[in-house]
């Protein structure tokens, strides 16, 4: 009896140590439940520590605006040739000669043109309505000169001043002309608006040569614009040349094909101006082509 209970004392040891050396059940799923709830957290840790999603923002820009600007004009004033364009038609030059006639020499043919040319005042018409030309003209050469619609007979008789003036001009340029527009701005309030010499019987690429006496007059320029622009003169390159006393202005190449030029009005005080434009006239197209 003493021997069962022994054994059985010692079987219950066994099966104590047994149990201690292995986790419960209920430790088991304990454990279980803590390292989920360990892992939650640190996800949940993870998660907060991420920074928030960027909302998208939509903001209106209202599209930017090219900003065109015209060039500056280009100012000629000391003598020179000039070239103001290259274009497929050609080159444009100009070339400016200050004092071509001497200060003195050239306030007594200003007298002398003054009072001895023929001038005249035309009249043109337009749309029905006519007006008087803002200065007087004269005009020399072998054939009449129509421009605006306006036909000048020609004086075939030169004065001998404008006759020696042109052998001068040929004698300097090399070039030879035959026919001469006179204009006369008898103050400030006379003018000529924009427009170009290119007339058919000019022919093509005239060479007009333009001797000033009197008052300074702004002589302007500007470039034809190109046919994307729509007869837009807006953004076109400008030329300014103050035209003094004895001055000769040369224009060559294509500037009558791609330039206007005008003498505009003026708003403060001047004294007569006379302008001699020098050019060459050809009386069929067959020389005009040549």
């Amino acid at each position: 009896m003493e021997n069962k209970r022994q054994r059985a004392r010692v079987q219950g040891g066994w099966a104590g140590q047994v149990n201690n050396k292995g986790p419960s059940c209920a430790t088991s799923r304990a454990s279980s439940r803590n390292q989920v709830v360990a892992g939650t957290s640190q996800a949940q840790l993870r998660k907060e520590m991420q920074p928030p999603p960027t909302k998208r923002q939509f903001v209106f820009k209202a599209p930017e605006e090219v900003v065109r600007k015209a060039p500056d004009p280009i100012i000629l004033e000391k003598q020179g040739i000039y070239e103001i364009s290259i274009l497929p038609s050609g080159v444009s030059h100009i070339h400016l000669v200050p004092c071509f006639i001497d200060s003195k020499e050239a306030d007594w043919m200003f007298e002398q043109l003054l009072q001895e040319i023929p001038w005249r005042q035309r009249t043109h018409v337009r749309q029905d309505l006519y007006f008087e030309e803002p200065r007087l003209t004269a005009w020399y050469g072998e054939l009449p000169y129509t421009y605006s619609r306006l036909t000048m007979q020609a004086n075939a008789d030169w004065h001998p001043l404008l006759a020696m003036l042109k052998d001068r001009i040929e004698d300097f340029t090399k070039n030879t002309f035959n026919s001469l527009l006179c204009n006369l701005y008898r103050n400030e309030k006379d003018s000529v608006d924009w427009h170009s010499d290119d007339e058919p019987p000019l022919g093509r690429n005239p060479v007009i040569a333009s001797l000033s006496f009197g008052a300074t007059r702004v002589f302007e320029m500007r470039k034809k614009p190109l046919p994307e622009e729509n007869g837009d003169y807006t953004y076109v390159q400008r030329v300014r040349i103050p035209l003094d006393h004895g001055t000769l202005l040369m224009m060559e190449g294509a500037t009558q094909e791609d330039w206007q030029h005008r003498v505009s009005k003026e708003y403060h005080s001047r004294e007569a101006r006379i302008n001699l434009t020098f050019r060459t006239m050809y009386p069929d197209s067959t020389a005009m082509n040549t």
